[in-house]
């Protein structure tokens, strides 16, 4: 299975694989040695599991987008990955186009979680996460929120200044400003933010990068 979908993945033009593993200590040492843009992990591997490597790599090489593979169907895996921080979530049925679409969206910063069961687990896991302890934080301007939900779509800097009619200098500006008021860090943040509030669901998480992605 591992070498089709490294034959599907290297089939893109905008896609390359630069390393394969047969085990989770070999994927999360790999990984950490070559940094691709994303990590294809399935969760039942030997050695170390597909959820102990995904919590290493965030550990070790944050910058490193983590994509679970999986047969299970089960919530609770789900909810296990989003504590992980991982990025992605595809069900090993639906591996194919879907795959792809995971591996270009968090490529580009997104994030992206089969939609087979995604948005209820995701938003009540998020939900738990965020009830206790839960400090204030200051209220966003209309500017701000505006930026941050468009942020949160999938729109990058330049998109976002030319629809606002504000310079991408201003667009960091405000990123830097609402994100030290709500403790955003990243897109990933932003986006987890903007379920929470009810914003978009998880199959409307999307964004494009221009860069070929490394798996």
């Amino acid at each position: 299975m591992r070498e089709g979908l490294a034959l599907r993945i290297n089939s893109q033009p905008d896609m390359e694989v630069v390393a394969e593993a047969a085990d989770g200590r070999q994927a999360w040492q790999q990984a950490r040695a070559l940094k691709p843009d994303v990590a294809v992990l399935d969760l039942s591997m030997p050695e170390m599991s597909g959820l102990k490597a995904a919590e290493a790599l965030q550990r070790d090489c944050p910058q490193v987008k983590v994509l679970a593979l999986t047969m299970h169907e089960d919530e609770s895996y789900l909810r296990e990955l989003v504590k992980a921080k991982a990025s992605g979530y595809v069900l090993k049925r639906s591996a194919g186009e879907e795959l792809l679409r995971a591996i270009r969206k968090l490529a580009g910063g997104g994030v992206y979680f089969d939609s087979a069961l995604a948005t209820r687990a995701l938003c009540d896991e998020l939900a738990k996460l965020t009830a206790h302890g839960k400090r204030r934080v200051g209220h966003l301007t209309e500017r701000e929120e505006a930026v941050l939900r468009l942020i949160a779509w999938g729109h990058t800097n330049k998109e976002i200044a030319a629809r606002l009619s504000l310079s991408p200098k201003t667009i960091e500006s405000y990123k830097g400003r609402f994100g030290k008021k709500l403790g955003l860090h990243g897109r990933t943040d932003m986006v987890r933010y903007a379920l929470r509030r009810g914003w978009l669901n998880a199959q409307e998480i999307s964004t494009t990068g221009d860069q070929r992605p490394q798996a």
